[in-house]
C-alpha cells in the first residue's frame, strides 16, 4: 500500500507492506538513523518519534498508520546548521553519554516544552517516563531539560524560538 506523510517537514511517499513497522521504514528506507531499536516492545523509548507532535514509540506504530500525518525525528531538529535549544542543552550539560537513548529523550523534551515552557521536576519525570538510560543516572538528563527550558524561554523572548 502507498503512504504519504511529512517527515521532518518534507513530503514522502512510500509503498509499504501493511505489516511494516514505522521504525523499519524510517531507518531502512528513509535513512533516519536517529531512531534506534532498543527493546522492540515500547518499553525503552529509544525509537521515539513525534507523530503529529506527540511522542510515540516507532516500534509499536505501523508505517501505514502515518499516512497523512507529520513525523519528526532528531534529523529534523537542527536548523541552518544550528542545534535546536534542546540539543544544545543536552550537549552542554553532559546529558549525552553513549548517545543510544538520546534521540528519544530529545524528542520527548521537545514535546514537553511545546506544551509547558517551564515544567516542574515532577512534570519532567512524567514526560520522560518510559525512556531508559543506562549511562547517566538521569540527573544530567533532568538538568538538561531544565536548561533547555531556560534556553527556549530566552530564545522566545528574543524572537527565535523553534520548539
Amino acid at each position: 500500500m502507498e503512504v504519504q506523510f511529512s517527515l521532518n517537514e518534507k513530503t514522502v511517499s512510500c509503498d509499504v507492506d501493511p505489516c511494516l513497522r514505522l521504525i523499519d521504514l524510517l531507518r531502512d528506507e528513509l535513512d533516519a538513523k536517529s531512531v534506534k531499536e532498543g527493546c522492540g516492545e515500547g518499553e525503552c523509548g529509544a525509537c521515539t518519534v513525534l507523530l503529529d507532535g506527540t511522542p510515540v514509540n516507532a516500534c509499536l506504530v505501523l508505517a501505514a498508520q502515518v499516512d497523512g500525518s507529520c513525523v519528526a525525528t532528531v534529523e529534523g531538529l537542527s536548523e541552518n546548521g544550528q542545534l535546536h535549544p534542546v540539543q544544545r542543552a543536552f550537549a552542554e550539560t553532559g546529558a549525552v553519554q553513549c548517545g543510544f537513548c538520546t534521540p528519544g529523550f530529545l524528542l520527548a523534551t521537545v514535546a514537553l516544552l511545546r506544551e509547558n515552557a517551564d515544567p516542574s521536576d515532577d512534570e519532567i519525570k512524567h514526560a520522560l517516563a518510559g525512556h531508559l538510560c543506562r549511562c547517566t543516572g538521569y540527573q544530567k538528563i533532568m538538568d538538561a531539560v531544565r536548561y533547555a527550558a531556560k534556553l527556549s524561554i530566552a530564545e522566545t523572548h528574543a524572537g527565535r524560538a523553534r520548539t
